[in-house]
C-alpha cells in the first residue's frame, strides 16, 4: 500500500466518523438539512437543477459550503443567479457532479474524474485530498441517490 493511498484511507476513515452515514433525503434534502450549503441550493434552484439532482442517479457532488461561495469576488454569486446567467452557473455546477457514486476509498492519486459538465476534475492525494485544488472537508455524506464530499472552494471550470 502506498504511503497516498494510506493517507486517503486515514482521512476517509476520520471524516466518515463526523458526518451522517443514513441516508435519509436525496442529494437536494441532504443539502438542505445540512445547513451549510444555502448559497449552493440557491444556485441549483435558479439554474434549474433540483429535479436533476433529486433523481435516481447516483451523484457523486462536490458541495462548496456557504463559505466557499462568500470566498468568490464580489458580487460573483449575485451575477451568477441572474436569468441571464443561467448557462454560466449551470457549467459552473455541473462541473461540479460526477455520474455515479464515488466514495472516498475509489479515489486514487491524480485521477482524473469526468464531471456532468463534460470536463474533468483531477484528484490529487498529496498533501490531503484535493478536487482541482480544493481542499475536500468532509467525505462520504451518503443520500439516497448518491455522495456528498464536501469542499472548502468553488470549482471553476
Amino acid at each position: 500500500m502506498s504511503f497516498k493511498f494510506v493517507t486517503a484511507m486515514a482521512f476517509a476513515l476520520s471524516t466518515v466518523a463526523t458526518t451522517t452515514l443514513a441516508a435519509d433525503g436525496d442529494i437536494v434534502d441532504t443539502a438542505i438539512n445540512a445547513g451549510t450549503f444555502n448559497t449552493l441550493v440557491a444556485a441549483v434552484g435558479a439554474a434549474g437543477l433540483v429535479e436533476t439532482l433529486q433523481s435516481e442517479g447516483p451523484f457523486t457532488v462536490f458541495a462548496p459550503t456557504d463559505e466557499a461561495f462568500a470566498a468568490l469576488p464580489e458580487g460573483t454569486v449575485e451575477s451568477l443567479l441572474l436569468p441571464e446567467n443561467k448557462d454560466q452557473l449551470i457549467a459552473i455546477l455541473t462541473y461540479h457532479v460526477i455520474a455515479g457514486k464515488v466514495m472516498s476509498t475509489d479515489l486514487q492519486d491524480d485521477m482524473m474524474a469526468a464531471t456532468v459538465q463534460g470536463s474533468s476534475v483531477t484528484i490529487d492525494l498529496d498533501n490531503g485530498v484535493m478536487v482541482d485544488g480544493a481542499n475536500v472537508v468532509a467525505a462520504d455524506i451518503e443520500a439516497t441517490n448518491g455522495v456528498i464530499h464536501v469542499i472548502d472552494s468553488v470549482l471553476l471550470p
